[in-house]
């Protein structure tokens, strides 16, 4: 290929197909799997999102940067994902809001960006062929040297990197002073009614700010603390974050939650029902395309009600794996259904059930309208929950607010039994030492 000189950028797949377009970002050359996100707004939240660590990601709407970058506004400080493709980035951003512009943030961030390039026929490719790994170079232009470069890459590349943006340590999570902007949306936060540990495989800003609104005082310990990490710290419940890869890669959590699922009350949300799902026996698998953005649609079996969510991720659970259906609670249904589309269920109007070898019954609480995948999973004999969607609190796509409180209804209820175990026990004592005397 021609060298088309300073200032552009060119991204070859693993398939060979290439595009070059112009560079709006930081100089260099990364490799990456290749996905696409189709939010309208909020694309401050999306780049700066851990769950993007190791993606090269496509903006599908046609103009990101128009009201340029809100610090306030990053789910993290670090940007972690390799690179960001755009059809176009403006240079006009308009906002009170506004601390710089995107290309400005990029540049800051290092972060290598393309733009002007028909990111429509490179979706439509991805979502023909499958999501691949690809490079993207601003300093070499030739379609056969970068493939090559990728390939050796990819030897080496890392293959968890939920360990590269989980915590490193145990910390405190200080709502007041973490909240780095108050806005009109804010309010004040409630005195915490409970205690949790949060497991960090990608934790983001606004998934514990809104911890902090239900009432959640959190502890954040790192995606590999063992059971006996997390016991240390006295939790209520457990929360398992969402985060980016493989889950299956992030055995470490896996097993974690298998010593903690019937001990604690345990909410996981995005690839953290994934996490609870392996923990339980069940196979994760990855999607062709999976789910990234803001706009998709999820029905909830129980209430028969759809909801718009945000979502990224490129695995889900085959909800047949977690055990054999309970007949008399699927509707009289007894096999699973053989093309494994979980709509078949909204269907007939019902929330199936499982029976865990281990765990006991499991109920399929959400399905995806587009394509009949695992949305939400509910353990019915011991306290846990998932969603594989996040509930979002910063401006934008709203999500519901109802596993949150689920969570904290979980750890009441928990906690009553606990005590009225306590007193049975210590009744018991008493009676028995009566009894001697």
């Amino acid at each position: 290929m021609t060298d088309v000189g300073c200032g552009y950028a060119t991204l070859v797949l693993e398939d060979g197909t290439c595009f070059t377009g112009r560079s709006c970002g930081a100089d260099g050359e990364v490799v990456g799997e290749l996905c696409f996100n189709t939010s309208m707004i909020a694309y401050t939240e999306v780049i700066s999102n851990p769950a993007y660590a190791g993606s090269i990601l496509v903006m599908t709407y046609p103009q990101m940067g128009n009201h340029g970058v809100v610090r306030a506004d990053l789910e993290r400080d670090n940007v972690e994902l390799e690179a960001l493709v755009l059809s176009s980035i403006c240079d006009t951003p308009s906002s009170f809001r506004m601390d710089l512009s995107l290309r400005e943030f990029l540049a800051e961030k290092n972060v290598v960006a393309l733009e002007g390039i028909d990111t429509r026929e490179l979706v439509r490719h991805i979502c023909m062929e499958g999501s691949m790994p690809a490079i993207i170079s601003t300093l070499d232009h030739d379609a056969k040297s970068l493939l090559a470069k990728m390939r050796d890459t990819l030897e080496s590349i890392e293959d968890t990197p939920v360990a590269r943006v989980s915590t490193e340590a145990t910390w405190t999570y200080d709502a007041a002073k973490c909240l780095v902007t108050p806005t009109a949306w804010t309010a004040p936060f409630p005195e915490p009614c409970c205690s949790i540990v949060a497991i960090d495989n990608g934790l983001t800003r606004s998934v514990l700010r809104h911890l902090a609104y239900a009432g959640c005082a959190t502890t954040v310990v790192p995606w590999d603390a063992t059971v006996e990490e997390i016991w240390a710290c006295e939790p209520d419940g457990v929360f398992v974050s969402g985060g980016p890869g493989d889950p299956q890669k992030a055995q470490d959590t896996v097993d974690a939650l298998g010593g903690l699922l019937g001990e604690l009350p345990i909410l996981g949300l995005g690839s953290g029902q994934l996490l609870l799902a392996l923990a339980a026996g069940g196979v994760v698998d990855k999607m062709q395309v999976g789910h990234n953005g803001d706009n998709i649609p999820v029905m909830d079996l129980v209430t028969h009600q759809v909801s718009i969510t945000a979502q990224n991720h490129r695995h889900t659970v085959r909800f047949e794996t977690l055990g054999s259906l309970i007949a008399e609670e699927s509707g009289g249904i007894a096999a699973h259904p053989l093309e494994g589309d979980l709509r078949f269920w909204a269907q007939e109007g019902c929330a199936p059930v499982v029976r865990n070898e281990r765990f006991g019954r499991i109920q399929l609480t959400h399905v995806n309208v587009n394509d009949g995948t695992a949305e939400g999973l509910r353990f019915l004999d011991i306290p846990a929950l998932s969603l594989q969607y996040h509930p979002a609190l910063m401006p934008g796509a709203q999500s519901p607010d109802a596993a949150y409180a689920a969570f904290i209804q979980l750890m009441e209820a928990h906690a009553e039994e606990v005590d009225a175990l306590s007193e049975k026990a210590k009744a018991h004592a008493e009676g028995t030492g009566a009894a001697h005397a």
